[in-house]
């Protein structure tokens, strides 16, 4: 008797199976910073692992007092002051999804966060963090910050780490119709940045990734009335399909043979999204073998269920 095939599940690690990574948020969440310490020391310039690892421990971080217990016993550790830095901002993004869309947040709170992000720069002058830490709070201003500021603040980001995804995500979120400028604004950022990125670097995503931020847009801005016509061509239009095939030629077509890093993950997702929607099931497919397992839930969850449409899809790229 043949045995049964056993049913695929996808796992949503928000860590992408970075296992140190894990240990060391499962240390925040009972007030230990040693093993945080000890893991940002050991990742260097690394500066994409570095990025994702401070994103996850200062979510972690929001709900602890941790770093400051660290900050208390090492001021002068610069990982300290990023990881402090990146926290700041988060606390301030949860207290503005407390106060609910459309209610400002406290300017006092956000300025505190900058602040703290100007000092983790002075502290980590080689560190693009705190510059991605700035891009990020800066959208929770009323009305933005001056183009001068921004701009500065993008500069400085640039000169350490120009291929960084992670501060460029943060800039087109800046700029979408969602903040403080307009779907055209946002898929300008997301161009300019694919155009100009060399081969294997994640930037070409960005396209992908805007996509789906003016996807989420309409459809909120469109809750409880009638659907905007003709947005069900939204993924499959002939310009969407294009830049689908695009991102992968260019990132994936150049990237250097070798196994997923938890820091691709994410990235790789919303290029899968937009090969199953735009019904390139080749690309689809070849992105599901590289992913296996390892999906993240956005952007999955603004389409539906997220774990139905991850097996739903990946079942019909391969159907073996």
């Amino acid at each position: 008797m043949v045995a049964a095939r056993r049913r695929f599940e996808p796992v949503f690690d928000p860590d992408f199976g970075d296992r140190a990574l894990t240990e060391a948020r499962h240390d925040i969440v009972i007030g230990r910073w040693q093993g945080v310490r000890d893991l940002l020391h050991a990742t260097g310039r690394d500066w994409p692992r570095r990025t994702h690892r401070l994103r996850q421990l200062s979510h972690a971080a929001a709900g602890s007092s941790a770093v400051e217990a660290w900050w208390a016993a090492e001021p002068d550790n610069s990982d300290a002051a990023v990881l402090r830095a990146a926290t700041a901002v988060v606390r301030v993004f949860d207290d503005a999804i407390a106060r609910g869309r459309g209610t400002a947040v406290d300017r006092d709170r956000i300025d505190v966060a900058v602040m703290a992000c100007i000092g983790a720069a002075e502290a980590a002058p080689a560190d693009p963090m705190p510059w991605v830490s700035l891009l990020t709070v800066a959208r929770l201003y009323d009305g933005g910050v001056g183009r001068r500021q921004l701009r500065s603040w993008w500069d400085e980001l640039r000169r350490r780490d120009p291929d960084n995804i992670e501060g460029h995500v943060q800039l087109l979120r800046y700029w979408s119709a969602r903040w403080h400028g307009t779907h055209g604004s946002m898929y300008d950022v997301a161009r300019d940045a694919a155009g100009a990125a060399p081969p294997g670097s994640p930037l070409p995503v960005l396209v992908q990734i805007a996509r789906v931020e003016e996807f989420r847009y309409v459809a909120e801005c469109s809750r409880g009335r009638a659907p905007v016509r003709d947005f069900g061509q939204h993924w499959k239009h002939e310009l969407a399909v294009t830049e689908v095939k695009r991102t992968w030629q260019r990132w994936i077509g150049g990237r250097p043979e070798g196994p997923v890093l938890p820091e691709e993950v994410a990235e790789l997702n919303y290029l899968a999204h937009a090969a199953c929607y735009a019904g390139e099931t080749d690309v689809a497919r070849r992105l599901f073998t590289m992913l296996g397992a390892r999906a993240a839930r956005v952007p999955w969850s603004y389409t539906g269920d997220p774990a139905e449409q991850f097996v739903r899809f990946r079942t019909a790229a391969d159907p073996d």
